[in-house]
This record gives structure tokens, sequence and C-alpha cells, in this order.
């Protein structure tokens, strides 16, 4: 009858730590043996998990390169869609794809960085609206958009994006 009743306690026991650990682990943080240490939990990036940098770059035309870093301590995926970015409430200020298919998710963590390029005026006309920021969120998080500055005021029709890169140099918006 004992070792029942210490079976029965000791399963007990570990269900309380298995449900404990999983609760932990759901909210981003799992605790090493004695609670010492933290250890981050992969997931997928969302706007507040980036810190972001444009500048402006002359190659194609003119266009602003979007950096995103992940936040220290954060260790995120970014999938490789266009960012959700726009130009004023207007319907005609949405950034649009210039690439056809989704590219490679990447890895964001510490010094890793990835890239998009945002040509504001795909059109050959002197026609738009003048803009100083730009409305900035990860794909599916439109929600968390965040009011990013931009390095000049820029004429904006039409824009256009590309996907986020792990190159720089694959984030030049050809239109």
């Amino acid at each position: 009858m004992r070792s029942r009743l210490a079976a029965r306690s000791t399963r007990l026991v570990l269900t309380a730590v298995a449900a404990a650990a999983l609760a932990t682990t759901a909210t981003g943080t799992a605790l090493a043996v004695g609670g010492q240490s933290k250890a981050p939990v992969e997931q997928v990036c969302g706007t507040a998990d980036l810190t972001y940098k444009v500048t402006e770059e002359t190659q194609a035309g003119g266009y602003f390169l979007v950096t995103a870093k992940a936040r220290p301590g954060i260790t995120c995926y970014l999938e490789g869609t266009i960012p959700s970015a726009a130009f004023g409430s207007r319907p005609d200020g949405q950034v649009h794809p210039v690439e056809q298919a989704v590219t490679d998710t990447i890895k964001l963590s510490g010094s890793t960085a990835a890239y998009a390029g945002i040509n504001p005026k795909s059109t050959n006309d002197d026609f738009g609206t003048e803009f100083d920021r730009m409305a900035l969120a990860v794909a599916g998080d439109e929600e968390g958009a965040i009011s990013v500055r931009l390095p000049s005021t820029t004429l904006v029709d039409k824009p256009l994006s590309t996907n986020w890169h792990a190159d720089p140099a694959d984030a030049v918006p050809f239109s």
C-alpha cells in the first residue's frame, strides 16, 4: 500500500513540475535546474522584438534600406516576406511587393540583421505626396506598427518593397 501511495505522490510531483515548466516556456524563458539561469526560447519575430534603422541609398534610382535587428536577449525568426509599411493612411501609400515569392527565413540574434529595400516612388513623374515618416511593422503584426522617421522628406507615389533578406545587396528594389 505504501509503495502505491509513494508512486502516486511521485507522479503528482512530476506532473506539477512538468506543468510549471510548460507554463514558464510558454512565456518565453525556461528556468534551469535550481532556477539559476534563463535560456531564450526561439520564436517568430514580432515588431516589438526588433530595432530598426532606415538609411537612404542611391542605387536603383534611390530607396530606403531598412535594417532590423533583434533586441538584446531576443532570438527570433523573421519570415522572408515584405515588411508591412505605409506612408500615411491612404491605401495608395501602402507598400507593395517587388518580389513574387517568399525568400528564406532569417534567424535574428545579437548583431545579425535583416534588410528590406523600400522604393518610395516607383512612378516616373513629378506626382506624389511628401512624407517624413513611415509606418513599419513585421507582416502579420500590423497592430504593433511603429512610426519611423525617414532620413529626409520624401516624395511618395506607389511605393514598392523587397522581402526581408540576410544580405543588404539582395534588398535593392529593382522595379
